[in-house]
């Protein structure tokens, strides 16, 4: 076991200094000049950004395309094998083209070549080999050079491939950040799982609303708030007068008075509510209505309307149950 994990520690150890290597890379000025041409080319793209690649870069190639994407760049992959089978035709004179080959001979790759120049495509070649024949055909050149693999042979693809997805991060978060990408526009394209719920869902969406709130009015008897609290399972009642809203009761509220020497019998819904609750608005997002609850240490929030009329209740374990 002991051997086992010393490999593996020897694995990211490797990779480690090739990452150092390529940061210190972002510290020469050609390889800044040719970052920034590459930024400015996809920036001012008016078509799509398109990735090929083959083998193991064809694989980190289609992760490149799904950051790419999730972070407002458009772009498409193209299997540089199937690319002459009739698969070129998704590239465009408008688009750019992002070729990945880490030894800059991929003869998959190198065919392309010609009909991405008939189009006058801008091409963009993320590889090891700066004197490749991809690399004297391509208009700009990222260096993803590594000194050695972290395979024990170095052989197989590993270091590589790190330091090719770290720059096609890098390609990506800096388009976002120079387009003022917003986390409302994350939000819009990334509408499902945890990360879109915590981005993009409402108040107004989990509320408890219309019969199922539990309503009482100033004058109900002890009784009867315990009978909409319980009932309603919600853990408390809502005190209206019509459509205003004059107080909130919570169980709480009920066990601190039983806590005193009182004739639960004469007691009514104003002597033991809250004049003041918390209230939300149905448009603010559910991440904020957990974090007023936190900070506040309460499990529920009355949820209104822009004119404050009463829209429903929000309880804490509807967004525990939805993984905010």
């Amino acid at each position: 076991m002991l051997k086992d994990i010393k490999n593996a520690k020897d694995v990211v150890l490797k990779e480690k200094k090739e990452v150092q290597l390529l940061l210190n890379r972002f510290g020469e000025k050609k390889f800044q000049k040719n970052f920034s041409a590459a930024i400015d080319s996809i920036f001012k793209c008016k078509g799509k950004v398109v990735v090929s690649g083959v083998g193991k870069s064809g694989l980190v190639a289609q992760k490149i395309v799904a950051t790419f994407n999730s972070t407002g760049t458009h772009s498409v992959f193209l299997h540089s094998a199937d690319s002459i089978h009739g698969d070129l035709g998704i590239v465009d004179d408008d688009d750019v083209v992002i070729l990945i080959s880490k030894s800059g001979e991929s003869d998959e790759i190198k065919n392309l070549v010609p009909y991405l120049k008939n189009l006058k495509t801008k091409i963009i070649l993320i590889s090891g080999n700066h004197k490749s024949t991809l690399a004297k055909s391509a208009d700009i050149f990222l260096d993803a050079s590594v000194k050695e693999e972290a395979c024990p042979h170095n052989l197989a693809p590993t270091s590589s491939s790190t330091i090719t997805l770290i720059l096609g991060d890098a390609l990506a978060v800096a388009l976002f950040q120079k387009r003022g990408f917003t986390k409302e526009d994350f939000a819009f394209l990334h509408p499902g799982g945890l990360l879109g719920r915590k981005l993009n869902l409402k108040v107004e969406d989990i509320i408890v609303k219309g019969d199922d709130i539990p309503v009482v009015n100033k004058n109900s008897k002890l009784k009867d708030v315990i009978y909409q609290i319980s009932s309603k399972r919600l853990g408390c009642a809502v005190v209206l007068n019509k459509t205003k809203i004059e107080g909130f009761i919570t169980d709480g509220d009920i066990r601190r008075l039983l806590e005193n020497d009182v004739d639960v019998r004469t007691v009514l819904a104003k002597d033991l509510m809250n004049k003041k609750p918390k209230t939300i608005l149905n448009q603010t997002l559910a991440k904020t209505a957990l974090e007023i609850m936190e900070k506040n240490k309460i499990t529920q929030l009355i949820v209104v309307d822009k004119s404050k009329k009463l829209s429903g209740i929000l309880h804490i374990h509807t967004l525990i149950e939805l993984g905010l």
